[in-house]
């Protein structure tokens, strides 16, 4: 593959300062998008060292460690923009997260790859990394939206039913949208790779219903842990 220039690089931070001014100036917030930026930049550089190390080392503690990492992180990134902070609540988020991510992460490694060795680094990473990221974003947003709809006195199961609905919106368009619009970046990787291109779309398939299902998995288990509190 072509090697990106630092400076060429560089020209992507243009229309991300128009963003920065905007959302600074509607929001009132200047330092939230430069702190992620910085923050991206660091943990890529970081990971794309580490991702070296941990491909050539088949330890299942170190792949077990790994994924309650992930499960860790996207639960307290997802807790960021919610209302209630609590410990409580954070252990629900984690079981949620935890619980869709790994009936995912087994059905796909044991069952749809049937790889002969259950923890293949080079597979169970960057699969993992997408479940539990995709379930952190569901999650934020049907979170937020929640609670947005409590404090507006909506009834527990309306807030749900909104709340469920809009953290599915992005997920069903990417469905509806993949071929038609965007072209993922897995699948085109594969066919430039020179993998036949029928084969690529497979592994697309199970990547974008892997999606959908672990994100509204997530959300209902969390409605289902959170219902008796708010009834």
């Amino acid at each position: 593959m072509q090697t990106i220039p630092f400076f060429n690089l560089s020209l992507t931070l243009i229309p991300l300062l128009f963003v920065w001014y905007y959302y600074n100036k509607w929001t009132n917030d200047k330092y939230e998008i430069i702190i992620s930026t910085f923050r991206m930049i660091f943990q890529l550089l970081l990971i794309g060292y580490f991702l070296i190390f941990l491909f050539e080392k088949k330890d299942n503690f170190i792949g077990l460690f790994i994924v309650l990492f992930m499960v860790t992180v996207s639960t307290w990134i997802a807790l960021r923009n919610t209302n209630d902070k609590s410990f409580k609540h954070y252990s629900k988020i984690f079981t949620a997260i935890a619980i869709s991510g790994i009936i995912h992460l087994v059905l796909i490694i044991e069952f749809v790859l049937d790889l002969k060795e259950f923890y293949e680094p080079r597979f169970v990473i960057p699969i993992a990394g997408m479940i539990f990221a995709n379930t952190m974003n569901a999650l934020s947003l049907a979170i937020e939206r929640f609670e947005k709809e409590i404090i507006r006195d909506v009834v527990f199961e309306k807030a749900r039913e909104i709340a469920f609905k809009a953290c599915m919106i992005p997920q069903i368009n990417s469905l509806l949208a993949v071929g038609l619009v965007s072209l993922p970046g897995m699948m085109t990787g594969q066919i430039l790779s020179g993998v036949d291109p029928l084969i690529a779309v497979r592994y697309q398939i199970m990547i974008m219903t892997m999606i959908i299902s672990s994100a509204g998995i997530s959300t209902i288990i969390y409605f289902l842990l959170n219902k008796s509190k708010v009834s």
